[in-house]
């Protein structure tokens, strides 16, 4: 739970750049330069020599940051109907082999557990897409073997989704597993960054409409397709990163399995507490917030149906319905709201930034 000491800072254009002293608004709303950047960079890394290709298997390293998140977003896009297996990992399996495929992202050059596996993979002929920095023992360890797409666009270490997103499509694009409109992705992402800018009031702001709905709440983020789901992985990190919000992350059908969370939930959207004593007046209210995601669009799925009955005054984010895109569009405008949501709950609340290895300090 993120508490605003003063929400009017939202809505506040010239207090919140001076509190924005590291400029992460603004990184953050270069998603769309990210994607143009990226694939220019993965075009003249010669991404398509894997055009034509027909891998054994397909392996997403997951790595400390963006990775897990990008790893499966991926997933959830090409499932079920991905001809071969994926297989999503911290670290190259030693079954890796020449008929294999392996994508990972970092923002950490010298990441040594990562700069092993890049090394075993080329050692064994896996195609390798590598998205890190040109220098260093990761990008060491990919030379000659990978294709290494390295950042053309400086952002802070953490605001790399785009980047990261942009290259693993492109490789599933190249491979013939996925469809996916790169320019149109990267003109949404822009259209994006527009509607959240600073300088609208959040009453026309989506991301700092999100905000204000996260302050002085728990968020249950509960996928209601796989794309969402995995959308809201990078919305816990995102939040995590920026603000103090603890977040539960699920697919609606996993979410109902846990019961007693599940109840509270009900309880919190139906207006009532059923465990409350109806004579304490003086009783604190629910801090829990469910936000249900959607990105694709089942008619008669019912788990939407079980939520939307369950769930009444759940917060509904179904992203089609305000955005026109393919599903990779959809799930990266959705990922940029979230980021930027975060950021400026963070700046409001003085906890965005911070010491560690992805984030910038305040000091």
């Amino acid at each position: 739970m993120t508490a605003l000491p003063d929400d009017s800072l939202l809505d506040d254009a010239v207090r919140l750049a001076e509190v924005d002293t590291h400029g992460l608004l603004r990184a953050a709303a270069r998603a769309g330069a990210q994607v143009r950047a990226t694939a220019d960079a993965a075009a003249e890394a010669r991404i398509e020599r894997l055009e034509g290709f027909k891998p054994r298997a397909i392996v997403l390293v997951t790595r400390p940051g963006l990775g897990p998140a990008v790893s499966h977003l991926i997933a959830a896009l090409l499932l079920p109907s991905c001809p071969v297996p994926l297989v999503v990992t911290d670290q190259v399996p030693n079954w890796i082999g020449p008929l294999d495929v392996v994508i990972a992202h970092t923002d950490d050059a010298g990441e040594t557990a990562l700069a092993e596996s890049i090394a075993r993979a080329g050692r064994f002929g896996a195609s390798i897409v590598l998205t890190a920095p040109e220098e260093g023992p990761v990008a060491a360890a990919a030379a000659g073997q990978a294709v290494l797409i390295a950042p053309r666009i400086t952002v802070p270490p953490g605001f790399g989704f785009a980047k990261a997103l942009t290259s693993g499509l492109l490789a599933m694009r190249s491979l013939g597993l996925l469809k996916v409109d790169i320019d149109a992705l990267a003109d949404e992402l822009d259209k994006e960054a527009e509607r959240d800018h600073m300088q609208h009031e959040s009453f026309v702001n989506p991301a700092k409409s999100l905000a204000l709905r996260l302050a002085d709440h728990t968020p249950l983020l509960w996928g209601l397709d796989p794309v969402a789901s995995a959308v809201g992985r990078h919305a816990a990190q995102v939040l995590a990163t920026h603000t103090e919000a603890v977040c539960d992350v699920a697919g609606y059908p996993q979410a109902m399995s846990r019961t007693a969370l599940h109840r509270a939930a009900v309880a919190a959207t139906s207006g009532r507490d059923v465990f409350a004593d109806p004579d304490d007046f003086d009783a604190p209210t629910t801090a829990l917030r469910v936000l249900l995601l959607a990105v694709r669009s089942v008619p008669g799925d019912p788990a939407r149906a079980h939520a939307a009955a369950t769930l009444p005054g759940a917060d509904l984010l179904s992203i089609a319905e305000e955005v026109t895109g393919d599903e990779p569009t959809l799930a990266a405008v959705l990922a940029l709201r979230f980021e930027l949501a975060a950021l400026y709950l963070g700046l409001a609340a003085g906890t965005a930034g911070g010491s560690g290895p992805y984030a910038p300090t305040n000091a």
